[in-house]
């Protein structure tokens, strides 16, 4: 699974004996309006990222993860140009500019490490007119 590709990368298998090392940390849940700018960030060992969209309003996700970010701030062909994507460093920041109330989802960071081993969090982001439970 080529880590540059604009596709849901799930964390590689690593060798036996092997270490995984690009551990990453992403801020917590996020509550956001229509219109806001969000951002929420994702820092690690790497300076390579990926955003992942994953609509989960139930109890169980509604669908497969989507990449709405790939190789830091590349956007995969039929993602609104409302997201984007920076990496300054270590650190991975994507941006929602003018939310929607369709934004609303699970947001998963993914990095890898030189030897492209890769590790993925999660952050929740609502995007409503009501408070975040």
């Amino acid at each position: 699974c080529a880590w540059d590709n604009p596709v849901f990368c799930p964390l590689s298998s690593p060798s036996p004996g092997s270490l995984v090392q690009a551990a990453v940390t992403q801020q917590a849940s996020k509550s956001a309006k229509p219109g806001d700018t969000m951002q929420t960030t994702c820092s690690g060992s790497s300076s390579w990222y990926g955003w992942y969209q994953q609509k989960n309003l139930g109890s169980t996700p509604d669908s497969a993860p989507v990449t709405v970010i790939y190789s830091n701030n590349q956007r995969p062909s039929g993602t609104p140009s409302r997201f984007s994507g920076s990496t300054s460093g270590s650190t991975s920041t994507l941006t929602i500019t003018g939310v929607q109330a369709e934004d609303e989802a699970v947001y998963y960071c993914g990095s890898r490490d030189s030897s492209a081993s890769g590790s993925v969090k999660e952050a929740d982001v609502e995007v409503s007119n009501r408070l975040v439970l």
